[in-house]
C-alpha cells in the first residue's frame, strides 16, 4: 500500500505538434505549432501561441491513452497522428511523448 506522497504510477508528458497542413490553414496554425500536456492534466501553450479548438477536440480523446505505456502491438502505441475535422484544412497533428512523470494517484483523484 502506498502513502499519499509516494508515487504509485507513471504517466508520460505529451507534446502535440502540427506536423503538416495538406490544405489551407484557416485557423492560423503553422507547421511546428504545439501544445503540451504535463502532470496528467495541465495544458501548456507557448507564449503568444494558440491552438484551434477543433484541432484540440480531435486529439483530446487519445491523450489519456498516449500518457500510458501500452502493449507494443496496440495500434495506439504505434500510431501518433490525428487529423483535424476540417477537411479543407487537412491539418495533421503528431502526439509525442516528451517525459515520464512519477505521480501519486491520490493527487489526481
Amino acid at each position: 500500500m502506498t502513502t499519499a506522497d509516494q508515487p504509485d504510477m507513471e504517466l508520460y508528458d505529451l507534446r502535440v505538434v502540427v506536423e503538416r497542413i495538406e490544405g489551407r490553414s484557416v485557423c492560423g496554425l503553422s507547421v511546428g505549432d504545439y501544445f503540451e500536456v504535463v502532470n496528467s492534466s495541465q495544458i501548456r501553450i507557448p507564449e503568444g501561441g494558440h491552438m484551434c479548438l477543433f484541432a484540440l477536440q480531435s486529439v483530446l480523446p487519445l491523450l489519456p491513452a498516449k500518457m500510458r505505456q501500452l502493449p507494443a502491438n496496440d495500434w495506439l502505441e504505434r500510431d501518433s497522428h490525428v487529423c483535424c475535422p476540417d477537411p479543407e484544412e487537412g491539418l495533421v497533428l503528431r502526439i509525442e511523448r516528451i517525459g515520464l512523470q512519477q505521480l501519486s494517484s491520490s493527487d489526481l483523484t
